[in-house]
């Protein structure tokens, strides 16, 4: 399940489901570790197959080896095989020039190997790049304070959806503080609505509520500790305190009584929201394409409302902080032989104003300044300008969890999320039990 769900956040950026392109062919050759004399260094790009992106990768492409000279080639790969094929690759002679990664700690493994070339020079030689993406995104693209990887995706933040036709029946307003939330749980508690929808059958869906709690009662270093691997990250007070707040929703039936069964990769907890049996959802901001395809009308006759997850009252997070997945990235192999050109490349691409517009008309959130002014004159301008607003707004921008953190220590954490939220475990013994986890 949570292979299906990293894909479906991975490339479902599209938030407009009549952005559909023919996917880029898939290229078979070999990496460029050769210069390529008169005409031009050869070099590759490793991306994922995505219908809506490779063709705006390619034109990108297509631009820079004819104003340039070099031969910059795409080379896709389907999500599994990707990460299996990069894993055995990097550090090898048949590694790319250019390889997409989802930042954090996914990048954080091939840097610590010394796999992964620095971007800072590159950037303070063009500081107009740096200045051109949103500083809470660049953020993920860092490993000990160096920059790593660029932002070549929209972006995708976690927000609190709700159903405006279900609040305005029971005279209430989204709410602004936790304690709101929890005023609502019981008004819709006493209408027989769930309050909130969650797919508690995936353990991923329940995690936006740990992300989030812990960063607004805690602040955003409470979860670096946990990354970093610090001694009594995981058992920090602050963690434990999100924790019990997570279960005591569940308790009060906040999720309803039977979330465990319900499934996200069917849009059950989606279709909740929609026909009026929940009246809020948490989630990622690629629930508006599930929603636009699955259940058109409820956008349409303007019932889907959405507001950023509520304020902590005396906790230590910043409420306009955000977490969700920030981009991707495309990160430049350090053993390659064209080092200059794969950083020439990203430079002249990521931020041209043909990459950007392609992002935009495919109904992705750039992570770039200034975008907000052309995401109002697109299709669903006012929920992109809202998904842009938040994120530039934002101080930090927290990536998922799951994607953060080791496979082994994410499928640790997935696992007793689900007992939390059943109650099979206890707050303490959740922060034992990942305290343990490697």
């Amino acid at each position: 399940m949570r292979k299906t769900a990293q894909l479906r956040r991975v490339i479902a950026g599209i938030l407009t489901t009549s952005a559909v392109l023919l996917a880029a062919a898939c290229g078979s050759a070999g990496p460029g570790t050769e210069s390529g004399g008169k005409g031009g260094a050869d070099v590759q790009v490793w991306a994922l197959q995505d219908a809506a992106v490779n063709p705006i990768a390619t034109k990108s492409i297509d631009d820079y080896n004819k104003s340039s000279g070099n031969k910059v080639k795409l080379v896709t790969y389907v999500n599994d095989a990707y990460k299996q094929k990069l894993q055995v690759a990097m550090g090898s002679p048949q590694a790319p020039d250019v390889f997409f990664n989802w930042g954090g700690g996914n990048l954080a493994q091939f840097v610590k190997a010394g796999q992964v070339q620095p971007l800072d020079d590159t950037l303070a030689k063009n500081p107009e790049l740096k200045d051109k993406f949103l500083p809470s995104v660049m953020q993920v693209g860092q490993v000990d304070g160096k920059q790593y990887g660029l932002p070549m995706l929209g972006v995708l933040p976690v927000v609190l959806f709700y159903n405006k036709e279900v609040f305005s029946a029971a005279g209430v307003q989204p709410p602004k503080t936790f304690a709101d939330l929890l005023a609502l749980v019981d008004t819709f508690k006493s209408k027989n609505i769930t309050p909130i929808a969650l797919a508690g059958s995936q353990g991923w869906t329940e995690l936006m509520w740990l992300e989030y709690l812990l960063d607004r009662i805690g602040g955003a270093d409470k979860f670096k500790n946990i990354a970093r691997e610090l001694d009594g990250a995981w058992t920090d007070p602050a963690v434990v305190k999100a924790l019990t707040e997570i279960q005591a929703l569940a308790k009060k039936g906040a999720f309803g009584s039977n979330f465990a069964s319900v499934n996200y990769d069917n849009q059950g907890a989606s279709k909740l929201l929609a026909t009026g049996k929940a009246a809020m959802h948490l989630m990622g901001t690629w629930d508006f394409s599930v929603q636009k395809e699955a259940n058109a009308a409820f956008i349409t006759d303007g019932k889907l409302g959405y507001v950023a997850f509520p304020s902590y009252e005396g906790g230590a997070g910043d409420p306009k902080a955000i977490v969700g997945n920030p981009s991707n990235y495309y990160s430049v192999n350090a053993a390659s032989k064209n080092k200059d050109v794969a950083a020439d490349f990203l430079v002249k691409s990521l931020a041209s104003d043909g990459y950007i517009s392609g992002l935009i008309d495919a109904g992705q959130v750039p992570a770039v300044k200034g975008a907000a002014d052309v995401l109002k004159g697109k299709p669903n301008a006012e929920f992109t300008t809202f998904t842009y607003n938040l994120v530039a707004d934002a101080p930090s921008f927290t990536q998922s969890w799951d994607q953060a953190l080791s496979p082994s220590v994410s499928t640790e954490l997935l696992t007793n999320l689900q007992k939390l939220f059943l109650g099979t475990i206890t707050p303490d013994q959740f922060a034992a039990n990942m305290a343990k986890a490697k």
